[in-house]
């Protein structure tokens, strides 16, 4: 539960990032869930529509969750190194949609991407890349005072 209300209410419409696998399958069962429910309560009350096969309680939470599910597609796909544009090989009849299927069950990809940092990474991880990058920008500071001093001397 705590994935799905992180999808919906923590990062609606965020684009950006990265998904785990179990963010993911976690907000797509209980989508399927409360689908279900909104589904049934359409019967139960009788808002349903027989001739679409569902009810405006439906209709409404697809619309509302409509969002939040692609956008976590869209970030489970940064999470294996894809590209959000990726979502459209479900374009390609049957082989698209098996193939998407394959990608939203791969593991991560490790360390950091272009969409960011792994999510499944611990605190100690961050710490040591951050300690690594600062290392490295301390370096590039020594060497262009290096060869800013050069060019004084030479000149």
């Amino acid at each position: 539960m705590k994935w799905y209300k992180k999808v919906v209410f923590d990062n609606y419409a965020n684009f950006s990032g990265r998904a785990r696998r179990s963010e993911y399958w976690y907000f797509l069962l209980f989508n399927i869930i409360f689908a279900c429910g909104f589904f049934v309560l359409d019967i139960a009350i009788g808002t349903g529509d027989p001739e679409l096969g569902y009810g405006i309680l439906y209709a409404i939470y697809s619309l509302i969750i409509f969002i939040p599910g692609l956008e976590v597609t869209v970030r489970r796909l940064h999470d294996v190194g894809k590209s959000g544009w990726f979502y459209f090989i479900v374009l390609i009849p049957i082989i698209g949609a098996i193939w998407l299927l394959v990608l939203l069950f791969t593991d991560s990809q490790s360390g950091i991407n272009k969409w960011g940092d792994n999510p499944k990474s611990t605190l100690k991880n961050n710490e040591e890349i951050e300690k690594s990058i600062k290392q490295t920008e301390n370096k590039q500071l020594e060497i262009k005072t290096e060869i800013l001093t050069k060019k004084k001397e030479n000149m």
